[in-house]
């Protein structure tokens, strides 16, 4: 008796072929984000919860804390931190030198518990991020 051999990938060879393809897409999507809004993303969350620090430290030490974004044509831009008093200072420098920050004053960021409602944007080439508060809750990341 002859047996017939039949030939053809079998399911699970399918089904391993088909998770490689997939997990070869997964790495190019990845890959392909834009390096900009990433960055962007990341000092916006930073500078959040930055502020949400010193406003903490503000309203422990009970002494008004400010911070504002410095930014000279000559120099690299900076964050100005007005009023902490704790040993480990909060950093003055962005991650990304090309960080604009557009803010139209100072934030005032305690020592009363309840502050006025701001907003400070973020810019990295063409995209934007706000940062903002409504005076009682915590400082959060918002996208327009």
């Amino acid at each position: 008796m002859a047996i017939n051999k039949v030939r053809g990938f079998t399911l699970l060879e399918l089904l391993v072929v088909i998770a490689v393809i997939a997990l070869g897409t997964a790495g190019v999507t990845l890959a392909m984000r834009d390096a900009g809004q990433t960055s962007l993303e990341r000092e916006a969350l930073r500078l959040s919860a930055l502020l949400d620090a010193a406003r903490s430290q503000s309203r422990a030490s009970g002494v008004m804390v400010t911070w504002e974004a410095v930014q000279d044509d000559s120099a690299l831009p900076v964050m100005r931190w007005r009023g902490l008093r704790s040993k480990e200072p909060l950093p003055t420098q962005w991650l990304d030198a090309q960080t604009r920050v557009i803010a139209r004053a100072p934030l005032v960021l305690g020592p009363d518990p309840v502050i006025a409602p701001q907003r400070v944007r973020l810019t990295l080439d063409t995209e934007h991020r706000d940062v903002v508060t409504d005076g009682v809750g915590a400082f959060r990341v918002e996208v327009k």
